[in-house]
């Protein structure tokens, strides 16, 4: 029954976040589709820009979402975020051009990426939810780490259906219709998921919960009034951990084509090494977290952000390869995997069973939607406005020290040992 839950949880995840973080690796193509302008540069911060506003109906997607999960189940509640993730993933390949059907085409956008916002904001939190609380005593870390390792798999999938197109169709093509492809995949794909989540059991601390009638009716008002501190904590956390990911896989990949000029297949390939190297560590980080704790790990990957993000652009607007790209790439990814195996299972043990959907998934999504979502935006942002190419390295550093900042405040309840385990 683990094993079916697990997988189960594992693909819808996959399928959902492919869907959402698709939209990052064609933001040229839909730029000079929706938002036409003769400064590419223009045409791909409105771009950015609308891939930032699925994150503001994120928070939004927590609550309600989030709320529900936690008084009617986590399998229910994820069930309906794949649901909605697919009729707005399947409804974005379809946008009209901005040719075609004016100011109606950059709105259409607008609104079909707000509903996968607020879908995604339902998913992280319920998915850590179910891993976690399916784990077995003392493998909490390895399990939250699968959650994030699906993570991993979407965005290697989504780079690798962006890689092929660009390898493989014409750019006029690409530019033109090519780019729709994927997110008509992720259409077909999400009921797939569906249909794995909804076949599986609730997860045993919901129903033990349930059945000695520990649920809430307002999840969010008891976090709100008795998590406050660990609400922050877990916000604060959530900082550099979304930028890691934002910055530099999202963002980089547009900025190795725009403003390195490397040709588009090859800044992908060159993010593709920061996905393989996320996805390696997931599960050693995991692994690791449950003999040493999560907290050491994030703390030596949140110092290493803090360190080398300054460096990594300066290196890499100075030589301008693939190898340099690649390079950054590798470290940076290695470092993100760090984050992603500890973190599930740390913020999971803040919160008890009967709001923890909740809590998750506000302190997470308030956290993404700040300072992660509009990461590329603010990155491509500084280097039009400093004029040089090593500006992006600023915002992570600062986000790095946000996330190190949280991380000492709370250090009396993540570092303890033994490691402190969800109720």
């Amino acid at each position: 029954m683990r094993r079916r839950a697990i997988v189960a949880c594992f693909a819808g995840n996959l399928f959902e976040l492919y869907d959402f973080v698709v939209f990052g690796f064609f933001a040229i193509q839909i730029g000079k589709a929706v938002f036409p302008s003769h400064d590419p540069i223009t045409s791909l911060l409105a771009s950015f820009a609308t891939y930032g506003t699925g994150f503001l109906t994120r928070p939004i997607g927590a609550i309600v979402l989030g709320s529900y999960g936690d008084r009617r189940g986590r399998k229910t509640a994820l069930s309906l975020t794949i649901t909605l993730m697919a009729i707005a993933t399947g409804l974005t390949g379809f946008v009209p051009t901005y040719a075609r059907a004016g100011i109606w085409s950059p709105i259409l956008l607008v609104l079909f990426r707000l509903l996968q916002g607020f879908s995604t904001g339902g998913e992280w939190g319920g998915a850590t939810t179910f891993m976690v609380e399916y784990a077995p005593a003392g493998r909490r870390g390895f399990f939250g780490s699968l959650q994030q390792t699906s993570t991993a798999a979407a965005q290697l999938l989504a780079i690798g259906s962006a890689l092929a197109l660009n390898t493989w169709m014409p750019k006029a093509a690409l530019d033109s219709w090519g780019w729709r492809l994927p997110f008509l995949l992720g259409f077909v794909m999400a009921p797939l998921g569906y249909y794995l989540r909804s076949r599986v059991a609730e997860t045993p601390a919901f129903t033990r919960n349930e059945a000695a009638s520990n649920l809430v009716a307002s999840p969010l008002k008891v976090v709100l009034t008795e998590y406050r501190r660990e609400l922050v904590t877990c916000f604060g956390i959530t900082t550099m951990w979304t930028v890691g990911s934002y910055v530099f896989i999202t963002f980089m990949a547009a900025y190795a084509a725009q403003t390195l000029h490397l040709s588009a297949s090859v800044a992908l390939k060159a993010v593709t090494v920061a996905v393989l190297a996320n996805l390696c560590l997931i599960p050693v980080s995991g692994t690791l977290s449950d003999k040493i704790g999560p907290a050491p790990i994030f703390l030596a990957a949140c110092v290493g952000y803090l360190i080398l993000s300054v460096p990594f652009f300066l290196y890499i607007a100075s030589v301008r390869t693939f190898a340099s790209v690649a390079l950054v790439s590798l470290v940076a990814g290695a470092l993100y995997g760090l984050m992603n195996g500890a973190a599930p299972s740390m913020l999971s043990a803040l919160f008890p069973t009967n709001v923890r959907y909740t809590a998750l998934s506000v302190g997470y999504n308030s956290g993404v939607m700040i300072f992660g979502g509009f990461a590329p935006f603010i990155s491509t942002w500084l280097v039009k406005t400093t004029g040089s190419p090593a500006g992006p390295g600023f915002y992570p550093t600062l986000c790095a020290a946000i996330s190190l900042s949280a991380l000492l405040a709370g250090r009396k309840t993540l570092f303890k040992r033994p490691v402190p385990q969800p109720k």
